[in-house]
């Protein structure tokens, strides 16, 4: 979006265009990019109209309320699918989950960027079909590869919505960071949310059951299922309402978080060489640290994304390389050891689906260092670690892809 802006510094009529197509997002990158553009007539009119401040929180208009109150009732509809067709709820919710919450919030930014009509066609198309393959899949519950189809479909459908968050700018890396960023905004309110929910659970029915009610059946089949399935969409009306509500804690929390988990890998990693377990011949192990590694590289991706707003602090970027390089470490040790257990044992559908998704971790982490290490040490302004991750997100959809469709083919759903 930054890029976009300075080359249209002077269309007012694009300007509004873009504005339009995603407030938020123009809104914050125009504000942070001012001091360089302060003495344009057009950016002091801007400045002047996204620089107000109101005092109130923003409710929306009344569109936006019939908008997330129908779609909150459609997806609370979808998660009691298995109740009105008597269908096993195992299996349901397994295959799904993404469907009660991702076409949704796509829709919301469908109307919202004006999208063209076919990008919706191709987007409910994708809906469409990913929800009747997954559903005509074999009902065989211990079956791995079916298993990692269910395991990475919720990311294809999370990258539906980004296609759609970005609006215009498909291909621009600017926009697909500004999804990250959206995301650890979403991820904040809606944890803010889910606390709220649950302290008004408790005084419901600690309440109905001090004057002798149990509402605790009718409450978790019908009230909660519904609140959660209007939950997500409730934290996405509100962040794209109120840009300036969470935006500035998303930076505050990433920069407190990445010292924070270099410091616990430090310490896992000193605390695993004294131990008498290893990720080579302990099966369970080597899912933790998978694990582990997982959740570090997101908190990467995204203290990146938000970092890079404010290339001021060089510290930031010092704990990012440190982080990164250590995370390195950890994800070549889950490589290797999972190229010693298909050397043993052979290859099974849970060992390539790790061994793909490693080998790509590992590739964007050399990246990112790479960039972070000109950055820091070489003082290079114009390399940027962040770029590493907009680059890599089409790879990562892709193995996804290729784990949905293509691996309960190839290995027969074995």
């Amino acid at each position: 979006m930054r890029e976009i802006l300075l080359n249209n510094l002077h269309d007012a009529a694009q300007l509004e265009k873009l504005y339009r197509s995603n407030s938020s997002t123009f809104k914050e990158t125009f504000l942070l990019l001012y001091p360089e553009i302060k003495d344009e007539k057009l950016a002091q009119y801007w400045n002047a109209r996204l620089a107000y401040d109101k005092s109130e929180i923003s409710w929306g208009k009344k569109s936006d309320w019939i908008f997330v109150i129908v779609a909150s009732l459609l997806a609370g509809l979808i998660a009691k699918t298995p109740a009105f067709f008597n269908i096993k709820p195992e299996f349901f919710y397994t295959r799904n989950i993404g469907f009660i919450v991702f076409p949704a919030l796509a829709s919301y930014f469908i109307w919202k960027r004006n999208i063209q009509t076919p990008r919706i066609l191709f987007t409910a198309a994708a809906f469409i079909i990913a929800a009747v393959y997954m559903n005509l899949l074999p009902d065989l519950p211990n079956n791995d590869t079916i298993i990692l189809a269910c395991l990475h479909l919720p990311f294809l459908l999370w990258a539906l919505l980004g296609i759609n968050f970005v609006g215009l700018d498909l291909r621009n890396d600017e926009s697909r960071l500004d999804f990250l960023r959206f995301n650890g905004d979403f991820l904040i309110l809606s944890g803010i949310l889910v606390i709220v929910g649950g302290l008004f659970t408790a005084i419901v029915i600690g309440l109905f059951k001090a004057i002798g009610i149990k509402i605790e059946d009718f409450y978790f089949d019908y009230l909660a299922v519904f609140a959660g399935a209007a939950l997500p969409i409730m934290s996405t009306f509100i962040t794209q309402s109120n840009p300036s509500l969470v935006n500035k804690v998303s930076p505050v929390i990433a920069k407190i978080c990445s010292p924070i988990v270099l410091i616990m890998l430090l310490v896992y990693l000193g605390a695993v060489l004294f131990s008498d377990k290893d990720p080579y011949n302990d099966r369970n192990f080597l899912l933790v640290f998978n694990l582990l590694l997982l959740g570090v590289m997101a908190i990467i991706l995204f203290s990146l994304a938000e970092t890079s707003k404010d290339y001021g602090n060089p510290w930031s970027l010092i704990v990012l390389f440190a982080l990164s390089v250590v995370t390195m470490v950890v994800n070549g040790i889950a490589f290797t050891a999972i190229l010693f257990r298909i050397s043993e044992w052979g290859i099974t559908p849970n060992r390539l689906a790790i061994l793909g998704a490693n080998f790509l971790m590992l590739a964007n982490l050399v990246l990112i260092a790479y960039r972070l290490f000109n950055r820091v040490i070489k003082k290079d302004e114009k390399s940027s670690a962040e770029n590493a991750i907009a680059n890599f997100l089409p790879i990562y959809i892709l193995w996804a892809m290729l784990v949905v469709f293509v691996f309960p083919l190839l290995f027969n759903f074995r």
